[in-house]
């Protein structure tokens, strides 16, 4: 069986609340993520909900559910805006509203940080210090390649490090036809042919480094009304794909299982670590 976790992570968040008009939409959030709670449960699995604070406040049973199952909840901000259109006191504020959604829905600590659309960069660095400073111990906000959206190409290597007084977590990639690719996070994990994806995924393990992967409510919707997503500039082909084989998510993840791949929450890793470097 691999040592090294494979540290699978939903970001758990209303798509609706991104899109005009979205309350016209089916509300999904709850079957989507019972569907998750379902597969994690058949494999005797804890993961890591990064959860906004939209989404505790709209289903306080929800997330309290998912905390009492024994999966971490952490924060993925409020209300799902990138940190280049924060400053730190907007940051801050964001993140103090999270901790009282959090609260409400009977959460205690919160550990982790996922920054909204990977937007963490070396221009967003900053953000490092606001988390330090409200107590956060990890981030997994990092994308260390180029992007359309938000990368951090000069991060470097994308393996897990302490950054800002924090862990950080970088998805973890492979590198396709010169290109450097989130292969376990949502699209890529839908499009990519699977064989190459169960190779990378052992390979990576087998090197003992951890599987950092990231999905989403919707990445598993196969019932959800068609709509362009945000944050795509409205691109016909990236809004096709943004609906690409949701059915094969979770019969994907379960060959991936079988392989022997051990689930853990990210804050458990981190006292893994933490213990190592202690010598425990």
């Amino acid at each position: 069986m691999p040592s090294a976790p494979f540290l699978f992570s939903i970001d758990l968040e209303d798509i609706r609340q991104l899109i005009p008009d979205g309350n016209r939409l089916s509300d999904r959030v709850e079957v989507t993520t019972e569907r998750y709670l379902r597969f994690l449960s058949d494999h005797g699995s804890r993961c890591t909900f990064f959860t906004t604070g939209d989404v505790a406040r709209r289903y306080p049973m929800l997330v309290k559910q998912i905390d009492q199952e024994g999966h971490e909840v952490a924060c993925h901000s409020d209300d799902h805006t990138p940190l280049d259109r924060h400053d730190p006191e907007s940051l801050r504020e964001d993140l103090l509203r999270c901790f009282e959604a959090y609260a409400q829905a009977g959460v205690g600590e919160v550990k982790g940080f996922r920054a909204p659309i990977g937007s963490m960069t070396g221009d967003t660095r900053w953000a490092y210090d606001v988390l330090r400073e409200l107590g956060f111990r990890y981030s997994a906000s990092v994308l260390a390649a180029a992007s359309p959206l938000y990368g951090w190409p000069e991060f470097g290597p994308d393996h897990p490090r302490r950054e800002g007084g924090l862990w950080e977590f970088p998805v973890s990639l492979a590198s396709l036809l010169g290109m450097r690719v989130p292969f376990m996070g949502g699209v890529y994990f839908r499009v990519l042919p699977f064989p190459l994806v169960r190779w990378l995924f052992r390979a990576r393990l087998a090197r003992e480094l951890p599987v950092v992967a990231y999905f989403h409510p919707y990445d598993v919707d196969v019932e959800q009304e068609r709509f362009m997503y945000p944050e795509i500039g409205g691109n016909r082909f990236y809004n096709w794909l943004m609906y690409r084989n949701r059915d094969q998510v979770l019969p994907r993840l379960d060959r991936l299982m079988r392989l022997g791949a051990r689930i853990v929450p990210f804050a458990d890793h981190v006292e893994e670590l933490e213990c190592r470097a202690a010598g425990v």
